[in-house]
């Protein structure tokens, strides 16, 4: 029922102002006292799922984007980030919502949601499951192909509400952190909910194997050869990967190009409720 809900409302256009996107394997965590971000999301998932997990006592709400690379070692982390904000919290419980995939021909999608079941049923705390849009509950099929129904969704930290949306913003650093997940990263915590700041980095990886020949493809190699699932992915999927890879070009070291002095990029939201780069100095 909770999922028939989510398929039936329209993707709402979520503005940079307040909000803290999230990519491929990130995760964020905050609380409703948070001043800075208002918002969680993320979108692009087509095998993959997107989590939300968030303790009704502390508001504490993490939001992940898992691809099925280490999902009990990701499930661990994010139940522990979500504990770390409500230890002190008496009363509540833990909520997980699960959104994402679809009957893809690898049956990629289908893994992943038992993974996380899995993982989820393996934690010592009870984790109620709220939400469940994913796999057979989150397809469609046109002319004998199959695509996802929700390929990306928020949530409100102050409210818990979730909804599904889409990005116009996805930075900062968009390309960074893509290649970051190209070459191979583990999930990674982006946000300090404390000092209220994204850090991204510092990040080192080698120069990506056959990056011209890659750059050289046209765009149906590319789809059939760097997606999970061509025939689903968004319209601008293969513009992305494009972007990263001439980004991995342009940075074959990035410990010499973009963190030479091994320090992440900092950045906080200024009065408008964009993100603004904070001067490492002043750390």
């Amino acid at each position: 029922e909770k999922a028939k809900l989510l398929r039936s409302q329209p993707a709402q256009i979520v503005e940079p102002k307040g909000l803290l996107y999230v990519q491929q394997r990130e995760f964020a965590v905050t609380t409703p006292k948070d001043g800075s971000v208002s918002i969680l999301g993320s979108d692009d998932a087509t095998t993959c799922h997107i989590v939300v997990l968030r303790h009704t006592g502390s508001g504490a709400t993490c939001l992940t984007h898992c691809d099925g690379s280490d999902t009990e070692a990701e499930v661990s982390l994010i139940m522990n980030s979500v504990k770390s904000f409500s230890n002190a919290t008496g009363c509540g419980r833990l909520e997980v919502h699960l959104v994402g995939g679809f009957n893809d021909d690898r049956q990629l999608s289908q893994k992943l949601t038992n993974q996380l079941l899995r993982a989820f049923d393996l934690q010592p705390e009870e984790v109620h499951l709220v939400t469940f849009c994913v796999t057979e509950l989150n397809d469609r099929e046109e002319q004998d192909i199959h695509f996802p129904i929700i390929y990306g969704i928020a949530v409100n930290v102050k409210t818990a509400e979730i909804f599904p949306a889409t990005f116009p913003e996805k930075g900062p650093d968009e390309d960074l952190r893509s290649a970051h997940v190209l070459t191979g990263a583990p999930l990674t915590n982006i946000y300090d909910a404390k000092t209220e700041q994204l850090q991204i980095g510092p990040y080192f990886w080698g120069p990506f194997p056959h990056v011209d020949f890659w750059l050289e493809q046209d765009d149906a190699q590319i789809l059939q050869n760097l997606s999970t699932s061509p025939l689903a992915e968004p319209p601008h999927f293969v513009s992305h990967i494009r972007s990263t890879l001439t980004f991995l070009k342009e940075h074959p070291f990035p410990s010499r190009s973009l963190f030479p002095d091994r320090k992440p990029r900092i950045y906080k939201k200024n009065e408008e409720g964009l993100w603004e780069q904070v001067c490492s100095d002043k750390i």
